[in-house]
């Protein structure tokens, strides 16, 4: 369900605003409750007259109001529409806060080779891969994250940013199927994610990347980038998917179902293995660590390695908060709530001896 957009507009030259608009129907549903209140009661008392002489009313139906049931209807109506529209948050006016937001930046490279395919963890390697890095953005807070994807070459997915949805929706766009160049170039990966840390604005005094692959180089790049990346001061966190024993590669049609397994030049079906070594020797490298997780997710120790290093301010920006004008309805809305329970519909006298 796509969120309602505040509503904003101005009141006597004040800034002015419904942080919640949705509830307004239940200021409409309020309205509706005391017009069917008001309408079962003049029924009712057309209904009276027409029976009885409005003289004998009184006397052969003791204690029965017409207008009472109105009345309390009219107040759980009015007490309704006051509580919807303090639901809506209204607000009124506005103040100006300096706003810091501290952290790291984090960049992860993605593999997104044919290998990534292989369905040796459920659902696939690269469905793994991409819960792993959803876990991430929903554990990180204020870190700066930016994505590259690799194969056989590799580019940036999304840039160093803190709106989290928004590296959520370029995720959904990774597909093996579609990567310009095939193969594994993990050196380039590592190569152009410590580019988008240098060319970061105000960047952070520690950085890391977070490489999630099953760890297989063709090109046989990785020695020269981690070195780069040391000697930068950016840790790799390396996260393995895939299993050791090995599984054949898919291959899939354009409509998306299986046709064979992947074979090299002698007809032979590829198998494709998780690079333990190769992974904790990058790490290992950087200052990083290597984390592996067969039947669970290992993002959450990488969190715990991110919250542990240093934040830095990334960002400062003036941001406008409105005052919130809620109890200004609320309150009465609960008063003749209040008074409607109290109010009985009708009331019987005694009878005199």
């Amino acid at each position: 369900m796509t969120p309602v957009e505040p509503w904003r507009f101005t009141v006597l030259g004040y800034q002015a605003g419904l942080a919640q608009p949705v509830f307004l129907g239940l200021v409409l549903l309020g309205a509706l409750l005391g017009l069917l209140a008001l309408m079962l009661s003049l029924r009712r008392r057309s209904r009276v007259r027409a029976v009885l002489h409005e003289r004998h009313a009184e006397r052969f139906t003791p204690g029965i109001s017409v207008w009472r049931p109105a009345t309390q209807g009219g107040l759980y109506g009015l007490g309704l529409m006051l509580f919807g529209f303090a639901l809506a948050q209204p607000q009124c006016g506005t103040k100006s806060e300096l706003t810091k937001r501290r952290g790291i930046d984090v960049v992860v490279a993605l593999d997104a080779s044919k290998s990534m395919l292989a369905r040796d963890v459920q659902p696939s390697r690269l469905e793994r891969a991409k819960l792993e890095l959803t876990t991430l953005l929903d554990e990180l807070k204020g870190d700066r994250v930016g994505l590259v994807v690799f194969a056989g070459d590799a580019f940036i997915q999304s840039p160093l940013t803190s709106d989290y949805s928004a590296v959520k929706l370029f995720l959904r766009a990774v597909d093996p199927e579609v990567m310009p160049q095939g193969g594994t170039n993990v050196g380039s990966a590592l190569r152009l994610a410590k580019q988008v840390l240098d060319n970061a604005d105000r960047g952070s005094k520690e950085r890391v990347v977070v490489l999630l692959s099953d760890g297989e180089d063709l090109v046989g790049e990785v020695g020269e980038a981690s070195d780069a990346l040391k000697e930068a001061g950016v840790q790799v966190l390396t996260v393995g998917v895939g299993s050791e024993s090995g599984e054949p590669i898919p291959v899939y049609d354009r409509r998306g179902e299986f046709v064979d397994y992947k074979k090299d030049g002698a007809g032979e079906t590829v198998i494709t293995r998780l690079d333990r070594a190769g992974l904790t020797a990058i790490a290992e490298a950087t200052g990083g660590a290597f984390f592996f997780q067969p039947r669970g997710v290992a993002m959450g120790q990488v969190v715990e390695r991110i919250d542990q290093m240093q934040k830095s301010e990334l960002e400062s920006r003036v941001t406008v908060r409105y005052d919130e004008r809620f109890q200004t309805f609320a309150v009465p809305g609960l008063v003749l709530l209040v008074l409607g329970m109290i109010l009985l519909p009708s009331t019987r006298r005694r009878s005199t001896p």
